[in-house]
């Protein structure tokens, strides 16, 4: 096992150099650039005829991906936008605002 001079063997640095965006827009945009490259998988499984099933799994990580980044989208929305909305006392407009979303969705 190769070990750096702080004893960490080879794999430890590796995990600990992996990629961690500084911020929100970098983490979304991050979180859609793998989502983009999980469609383009799928949309060249579906020209090369793979099987469906395979095909699946590989859409369900494009959705997953798209999940989290709606969350991460949602998450910064609470923080920033509707709580300072919530502030300037337009609770009512921030709440509907979100749950209009959540409507469409469903």
């Amino acid at each position: 096992m190769l070990l750096y001079p702080q004893g960490e063997d080879i794999h430890q640095r590796q995990t600990n150099m992996a990629y961690r965006p500084k911020d929100t827009q970098e983490r979304i945009l991050h979180r859609l650039k793998i989502a983009k490259g999980h469609l383009e998988k799928v949309i060249k499984m579906v020209e090369e005829d793979t099987y469906c099933i395979d095909v699946l799994q590989q859409l369900n990580a494009v959705e997953s991906e798209l999940d989290g980044t709606g969350n991460v989208l949602l998450e910064n929305h609470l923080k920033t936008c509707a709580s300072d909305a919530i502030k300037a006392g337009k609770t009512e407009e921030a709440i509907s605002e979100i749950m209009t979303v959540f409507k469409k969705n469903k």
